[in-house]
């Protein structure tokens, strides 16, 4: 069965593909991650995953456009809704390239992390399946995800130290932070 995998990451990927693979389905990877700031880090996941592909033999496509300004100006004002929106606008994108290329389903790696909020991932996509006609197929891969992560490493993968935009950033290092002293 062909599935349409859209991918936020090649070491996501790396856990996630397996499990799909077993289950009988052949994945399409899709590269679609505005989500992803700064712009540099935004190209090393690209690439991570393009090299994951190519390595493994697997077809893909790893979309270029990178509509920064859209994704801002839709969370800016409510940044602690963004996931909503970002989780929506790349299963939106993948569902459509789906259709324009003839696949009747498709679902995602953020499956894969434990550090996602799985049931609005399924939420959104059996929504977003539903208004097109496809089918969203839900995995829980999130048992992967350690063995993915360390496979990557041994592959030299790219492996970013945050979910993607520049709000995870600032959450991931500032819970580092050690309070400072008053004098």
């Amino acid at each position: 069965m062909k599935l349409l995998l859209h991918c936020c990451c090649g070491p996501c990927a790396t856990g996630s593909l397996p499990q799909f693979e077993e289950r009988g389905y052949q994945p399409f990877g899709y590269f679609y991650n505005p989500n992803i700031h700064p712009f540099q880090e935004h190209k090393a996941r690209r690439l991570s995953f393009i090299a994951l592909m190519e390595s493994r033999g697997l077809p893909y496509a790893a979309v270029k456009d990178y509509p920064l300004e859209e994704w801002l100006r839709q969370v800016a004002q409510q940044p602690e809704q963004r996931c909503a929106y970002c989780y929506r606008s790349r299963l939106e994108a993948a569902a459509d390239f789906a259709l324009a290329n003839g696949f009747e389903r498709f679902s995602t790696t953020l499956l894969i992390s434990p550090y996602q909020q799985h049931q609005l991932i399924r939420a959104t996509g059996e929504q977003v399946a539903a208004e097109r006609g496809l089918e969203f197929v839900y995995l829980d891969l999130r048992g992967g995800f350690r063995q993915g992560q360390e496979q990557a490493r041994e592959m030299g993968l790219y492996m970013q130290k945050y979910c993607g935009c520049i709000y995870s950033e600032k959450e991931r290092y500032q819970k580092k932070k050690k309070p400072q002293s008053k004098q």
